[in-house]
């Protein structure tokens, strides 16, 4: 099976810090991972803002910051994406983007 990178944009946690709902949002996520099962790899975390890097010096990430990542393994692109469309914050504005990692063996 493949692995596959799932790269979260926006969603509760991003834009309400009240611990009451960071703990609502956890228990939710808490449950998709659970419905998943073996397919997570890497339940991964939460970003913080970041800074780019290039060649010609640091700047901001821009307007879109990343709110994290998670890791799956799928059998194709489609079963992938099918597991984020499962994702329950996408009801409330979250944006998932999945990109299929290269093999590096």
């Amino acid at each position: 099976m493949a692995k596959y990178l799932l790269v979260y944009y926006g969603g509760q946690m991003d834009t309400n810090p009240d611990p009451k709902v960071v703990e609502k949002a956890m228990a939710v996520w808490s449950k998709w991972f659970a419905a998943l099962g073996k397919a997570v790899v890497d339940m991964g975390a939460p970003t913080q803002p970041g800074r780019l890097v290039t060649k010609s010096g640091v700047k901001s990430t821009g307007a879109k910051p990343v709110a994290g990542y998670t890791i799956l393994q799928a059998g194709s692109l489609d079963a992938a994406i099918a597991m984020a469309k499962s994702h329950p914050d996408i009801a409330e504005g979250m944006q998932v983007a999945v990109y299929p990692l290269a093999p590096m063996e």
